[in-house]
């Protein structure tokens, strides 16, 4: 049974409440309540997601792979203009709505500011559309779970690089690295790159017409379908877990636009299942 549609706010709501946990006893306070049962303690630990997911249960290696590349496949498809809009919702910013939070530099840009000029923002492809040369092409090349606001000029730095540890810091993008042949993304937002990168890699499989996208350990990788460091991104999905601001995102994307799910959003420790 498919989620039903919420507003993005009213599944920011639903989500808050669904997670709301009520506060700690005071150290030394007596326990007076009776202790909770299995039942309730089986009913609180529910995934909300479950339905969606149902096939993939139990499984891990290939068969976990597969049978999420067949839950998220079914999907409704941005065109790369709407794609524009569609980023002004999707990465909103919570403290004003009048913007958008870019990716790597975490800024707060006014919406309006999309473009190409020096001090815009642009959409990046955290998997670069070369790796696998599918350009703007509506499916990978519009897909918003990979699909983020990002200033025209740390989005021409980054360009079409892997994804690895070091280098010299990039202008206008505190926090973020770069070298010859890597980006290094700040550390609020490397496991939501992680996450991004694993998407694609199960999401397109050789299917639709497009290249199998596929995780490898290397650097350098230029136009092959193949994009790393495999071994570091565990990492980052490992130290830097879905926030409120990753998890409303998904939920938007599916509510809104796309109606697929990013299943390590939901499910992180599905990355070490696969990988």
């Amino acid at each position: 049974m498919r989620i039903s549609r919420l507003t993005p706010w009213a599944a920011a709501l639903a989500a808050a409440a669904l997670f709301a946990v009520p506060a700690a006893a005071s150290a030394g306070q007596q326990r007076t309540t009776a202790p909770e049962s299995p039942t309730a303690a089986a009913a609180a630990a529910v995934d909300p997601h479950a339905d969606y997911y149902a096939s993939a249960q139990g499984k891990t290696g290939a068969a976990l792979k597969t049978a999420l590349h067949n839950i998220i496949k079914t999907q409704s498809k941005v065109t790369y203009d709407g794609v524009w809009n569609a980023l002004k919702v999707t990465d909103q910013d919570p403290a004003n709505p009048n913007n958008v939070i870019l990716v790597y530099s975490g800024r707060s840009q006014s919406k309006a500011t999309n473009g190409g000029g020096v001090n815009d923002w642009n959409r990046e492809h955290v998997w670069a559309k070369s790796h696998g040369d599918f350009g703007t092409a509506t499916g990978p090349g519009t897909d918003l779970h990979h699909l983020r606001p990002e200033d025209v000029t740390v989005n021409s730095t980054r360009g079409n690089k892997d994804f690895d540890k070091g280098g010299s810091p990039v202008s206008e993008a505190p926090g973020s690295l770069t070298d010859g042949d890597s980006f290094e993304p700040r550390d609020a937002v490397k496991g939501d790159v992680a996450r991004m990168l694993l998407y694609m890699a199960v999401r397109y499989d050789g299917g639709d017409g497009f290249a199998d996208l596929e995780m490898n350990d290397k650097v350098n990788n230029g136009s092959a379908p193949l994009f790393g460091r495999i071994s570091l991104l565990k990492q980052w999905n490992q130290m830097d877990p879905p926030d409120a601001f990753e998890q409303r995102r998904n939920q938007v994307i599916f509510d809104v636009y796309q109606h697929n799910r990013n299943p390590f959003i939901d499910h992180p420790e599905w990355v070490n299942s696969i990988w």
